[in-house]
Order: structure tokens, then sequence, then C-alpha cells
């Protein structure tokens, strides 16, 4: 097929991983990295994806089985996710290079991620703060339940092993997105994403 000839002859995309927390401060450095004109990125959200892509199917699930709130989602979630990162396994496959911005906060997630991107060029980049600024970031927001970044912080942050890790509490998005800029240029290895091992799975 053409698609398998063209995908052969091109350089596999880099594919930028935030590492952090709802309101860490990721999607506001991926508006950074996509403002500057030296390396072109596409920023791939989790939320644009399910609200973008997926709204009418989640909003019909929602109201379908709005009694319901505990029902067994991951039925539907997790081949939702899988697809997420099939997308972005794709488009680096294509010579695409990516901006991801989701939160893995339970080891599915996690060891999908892992399975689909490891012989990818992941650069993974871990974006923190501090408990007390999610939470004054989540009022100041409005659009997030205060205490949703706690209650994923302890597994979203088990990670030992970065290429990169960016406090944006001390820095501005700007910043943040000139030392992966940096980094880039470097040319050094991205070696942290290889270094992972898959989680045993909690339930």
């Amino acid at each position: 097929m053409l698609i398998e000839k063209v995908m052969t002859k091109l350089k596999k995309g880099i594919i930028v991983f935030l590492n952090g927390t709802s309101s860490s401060g990721k999607t506001s450095i991926s508006t950074e990295l996509l403002k500057q004109n030296e390396i072109s990125f596409h920023h791939l959200s989790i939320d644009a994806f399910f609200n973008g892509l997926f709204h009418d199917y989640i909003d019909f699930i929602n109201t379908k089985y709005a009694e319901d709130a505990q029902g067994p989602t991951h039925i539907i979630i997790d081949p939702l996710i899988t697809l997420f990162y099939s997308t972005i396994k794709f488009m680096s496959e294509m010579g695409t290079n990516i901006v991801v911005d989701t939160v893995n906060d339970t080891d599915d997630r996690f060891n999908t991620f892992l399975s689909l991107l490891l012989n990818h060029p992941v650069l993974l980049v871990g974006v923190t703060c501090s408990k007390e600024e999610l939470i004054r970031r989540e009022k100041l927001r409005g659009d997030r339940e205060i205490g949703l970044a706690i209650s994923q912080y302890d597994k979203v942050y088990c990670l030992n092993v970065y290429d990169l890790e960016l406090n944006s509490e001390t820095l501005s998005p700007d910043e943040c997105a000139n030392l992966i800029l940096n980094f880039i240029r470097s040319n050094r290895e991205y070696s942290a994403f290889k270094k992972l091992n898959k989680r045993s799975s909690t339930g």
C-alpha cells in the first residue's frame, strides 16, 4: 500500500510527553511550544480528544446512564485511551512532532502508553509543582473539581526517571518550553522512557 511505502521513508516524529497532574501546567507549556517557529509541533490533548472527536458519544453515555455514575465506565474509556495513544504512534510514524497532554493515573493507561510507544522517540518531561499550588490553580480555574490533582498526585509522580524535570511553580511556561527546545537541540538521547517498566495493575 502507498501509505506503507511513505511511512518507511519518514523519520519518526518526536513525542514530547509532559507527565503531570491536572493543573500542573502541561497545557500552558504546550501552548508555548506551539508558538515557536524553530520546530513544528502538534498538540494532542486527551481533553480535546474526548471533548472534540468523541463529544457526542461521551455526552450520550453520560446522559443515558447519569444515575449510575459509578458504572463500569472503563469498558468504553480504556479503548478510547488506547486509540488516543495509537493516534500518537501513528502521527509519530508519519513524521509529525507531537506534544502529548494527558494524565497517566492508572496502571492500565500507563502500560498502554508504554507498550505502544516504546520504540518511538519519546522525550519524557516531568511537570511538577507543590500540592498547595495545584489547589490554588484549581480554585482559580473554576473548571476542575478541587482536589482532583491531589487525587492523581502519587500515581502520576511515581516515575523516578525523566529526561527533563520542570517545576512550573518556579519556571514560566515560556521558560519551560525553552528548556525542552534546548534539550532537543542538544541531540542528547531520549533515554528515560526506555528505562520504564510496566506496572502491576492495581485494579
